[in-house]
């Protein structure tokens, strides 16, 4: 585990970008994926994709344990592969590994049990109940090995291999892509499965892309080793992960959980504006694709600087990814406002739906700058071990500041009002998160987790 990719040693601005553009691909296969599944079910009619965007806060559930193991692994694994104990590591990733298996697995199981609970509870109408049953139940059957994937392609990160994982994953959205309308209208030899066929396509791409990401780790690159049950070392290489996957969980849960409530906010006012919303999110994923590119890219290279105690070179990446989002983001915007009825139109022929997702489109993007420091500094915090901070400022922006706004704005202008709430917050969460940036300073935290590891060699 050398330092192949330069995160020590070569100039910052080159070692961000040659980590964030595989990543980049990276991440908008993975994202391209519910985007993908939302167009090709939109052609079914407003019903389908309402029942999609019901089981977006669900999938993102899942996805944001995923976000948040992976963060733990690719910055206590930055941390240890930089402070030169490679050995150690390879157990660390191994051990992870298992416990993200275990925990999915009992995710997924308690989500197959409680589906008609929870959507109900969500807002979902019987009709659509039965729409997201079809998708849902094969959903969560392979949510365990999109979990896997994905927390093993950031163990692939934290060495600053950003190349593979994004191989891996574009080849997981090129099947993705073939077998959707395969599966959802019945070409060919086909059967039609409808909503039903997007959840398999999606299962057999993971399996796929799983395959490949295993062999990586496990024969090409033998970045794993199993210990055995070792309870005394599982314990302290989980809780060595929880430090940071824990906080970090949380902090990615609370985002789909925020969907969630606005989803039921707007499933009382107009079941056309959940559908909105819905292909809305999906589309937000995709224009914030650079910055969580770059997101991704800063944990490992921070990680791996304050495990080489080289503080102020991490501090100054962190500083140069905020000033890039700002520019980039604002200068995103323009197109996008100028398209926002042409990529309306491309999710729904609904005259309603197309209205309010005009309008999110309009809206929104105009503080995705603000909004791209939030998710850099708050992602960054976590390689800073202050998992906590992280929490507490994506409790703040969307509890404490968003949530009551967003309500407000429902009350006294209807869905437009509860739009145009969140640009705003984000606005101003964007600007205490830049003043936050610049206090955290160039002096390397402790960590009594990573100094027992130290005092150890």
């Amino acid at each position: 585990m050398r330092d192949r990719h330069g995160l020590l040693t070569a100039p910052i601005s080159r070692v961000l970008l040659n980590m964030s553009l595989p990543n980049l691909l990276g991440m908008l296969t993975v994202l391209g994926f519910n985007l993908v599944d939302t167009f090709f079910i939109s052609q079914l009619g407003t019903l389908p994709l309402a029942a999609i965007s019901f089981t977006f806060p669900m999938t993102l559930v899942v996805a944001s344990i995923a976000i948040g193991i992976g963060a733990g692994v690719a910055t206590q694994l930055g941390r240890l592969i930089g402070s030169g104990n490679a050995s150690k590591a390879k157990l660390f990733l191994g051990d992870a590994l298992l416990l993200t298996f275990s925990l999915t697995a009992l995710l997924a199981l308690l989500g197959y049990v409680f589906i008609t609970p929870l959507f109900t509870l969500l807002g979902a109408t019987p009709a659509a109940l039965a729409l997201i049953h079809q998708y849902m139940l094969v959903w969560y059957l392979g949510s365990p090995l999109l979990v896997l994937l994905m927390v093993g392609n950031q163990g692939l990160r934290a060495t600053g291999d950003t190349r593979s994982p994004a191989k891996i994953m574009a080849l997981a959205a090129l099947i993705n892509l073939v077998l959707d309308p395969l599966l959802i209208f019945g070409l060919g030899p086909f059967p039609r499965l409808a909503i039903q066929g997007a959840a398999i396509a999606s299962l057999i791409s993971w399996v796929l892309a799983l395959s490949w990401s295993g062999y990586l780790l496990l024969f090409k690159r033998k970045l794993v080793t199993w210990g055995g049950c070792c309870i005394v070392r599982l314990k302290y290489n989980w809780q060595l992960l929880a430090h940071i996957a824990r906080p970090a969980t949380l902090t990615n849960l609370i985002n789909p959980m925020f969907n969630a409530l606005m989803m039921a906010i707007l499933a009382r006012m107009d079941m056309n504006a959940v559908a909105a919303f819905g292909a809305g999110t999906r589309l937000e994923s995709i224009l914030l694709l650079g910055v969580m590119a770059l997101s991704s890219s800063l944990v490992p290279f921070i990680a791996q600087n304050l495990g080489a105690n080289q503080p102020a070179r991490a501090h100054q990446a962190l500083m140069l990814a905020l000033k890039f989002v700002l520019v980039f983001q604002t200068l995103l915007y323009l197109p996008i406002a100028l398209l926002a009825d042409p990529i309306a139109h491309l999710f729904s022929t609904d005259a309603r739906v197309i209205e309010w997702l005009h309008l999110y489109i309009v809206l929104l993007p105009l503080a995705y700058g603000p909004l791209g420091v939030v998710i850099i500094v708050a992602t960054s915090l976590n390689a800073y071990h202050k998992p906590m901070a992280s929490l507490v400022i994506n409790l703040c922006r969307l509890f404490l500041l968003m949530l009551p706004m967003a309500w407000l704005g429902a009350e006294l202008f209807g869905v437009a009002g509860l739009l145009a709430a969140l640009p705003i917050c984000n606005l101003l969460m964007g600007i205490g998160c830049y003043f936050l940036a610049q206090r955290l300073g160039v002096s390397s935290p402790s960590n009594p987790l990573t100094n027992s590891l130290n005092a150890e060699r």
